[in-house]
């Protein structure tokens, strides 16, 4: 079976980014819609990943095959953050993790006794902000999966997470990180043998996990980038009567029209960023944890085994 563990709805909430946190939201799909193109490109199973929130997974709940899932923004020292995908959880899981989220010891303590296979996400990736080798030493050993094939993320970026993984014993699973619906279900997690949802998150708690799909890359962000401000301009105009903070976050954003021809220029200073940001995270990790990054364990396209 198979599944996008990665992928936003409108109800993530509003774009991290200087500047542009006031303006425009993360993505502007709604739930139903991405349940649909889901299903449509292949998915057996689907979830939505939404930042702190599980409302835009639970309005697709009444649908088959679909499970609660989010990615929690864990707090480290010094206002650092980690991301990570929790699957196939509960209402009163997600509050009691949301209350968690600012103590990492004691958050990854109540994963373990609740039994929810937490996934490291995009673990070497710039857009998190600040980042030091011992926010990755700590949380490695402490999961089961690790994300390694982002589709928002370079080909590099993910490389280096499946080594890095593999050199910590996590399973590797894929996501499209999808903002807008054009990449919905373009990267996926497959767990061989499972045939039904139930089978398929124990695959996940074993580890039997299979990253399927695309890499991302200077045409994807650009693309993405282009569509969430596009997304933007639509939502404001059939918004604006509602409220005058509706009214002034679209006046706002009109405000940054002229600016759309140059998506493509901050695409590539961002998509640079990201991999000088990725490959010096990397060298400094690899110098300080004692693993060997080279090693190679198992295949990245073959799980340790099978649930058939």
């Amino acid at each position: 079976m198979r599944c996008d563990l990665h992928v936003h709805s409108r109800r993530s909430g509003r774009c991290g980014l200087p500047v542009l946190r006031s303006l425009i939201d993360e993505c502007y799909s709604e739930p139903e819609e991405v349940y649909a193109r889901a299903r449509a490109r292949g998915m057996d199973l689907v979830t939505i990943t939404d930042h702190d929130r599980i409302d835009g997974a639970q309005a697709i709940t009444h649908q088959p095959g679909t499970f609660l899932s989010e990615e929690l923004t864990v707090a480290l020292s010094g206002g650092r953050q980690l991301h990570l995908g929790v699957f196939d959880i509960s209402e009163p899981q997600h509050y009691r993790m949301q209350a968690l989220r600012g103590d990492a010891e004691a958050l990854f303590a109540y994963l373990t006794e609740q039994r929810i296979a937490p996934c490291l996400n995009h673990p070497f990736a710039a857009l998190t902000g600040r980042r030091e080798t011992a926010d990755l030493e700590m949380p490695f050993p402490r999961l089961r999966l690790v994300e390694a094939l982002n589709g928002a993320m370079p080909e590099d970026q993910n490389e280096r997470a499946l080594r890095a993984g593999r050199a910590a014993g996590l399973a590797p699973v894929g996501g499209s990180d999808a903002h807008a619906l054009a990449f919905v279900a373009r990267s996926f997690t497959t767990v061989p043998g499972a045939r039904n949802k139930e089978e398929f998150t124990a695959g996940l708690r074993q580890g039997l996990s299979v990253p399927g799909g695309r890499a991302g890359g200077y045409t994807r962000l650009a693309s993405e980038m282009a569509r969430v401000f596009i997304a933007a301009l639509i939502d404001g105009v059939s918004s604006a009567h509602e409220s005058r903070q509706a009214s002034s976050r679209f006046l706002g954003s009109l405000l940054l029209v002229p600016l759309l021809p140059f998506v493509p220029l901050a695409a590539l200073l961002l998509h640079g960023r990201e991999k000088r940001f990725g490959k010096d995270l990397f060298v400094r990790l690899e110098a300080v944890a004692g693993w060997s990054l080279e090693s190679a364990p198992c295949s990245p396209t073959e799980p340790a085994g099978s649930l058939g």
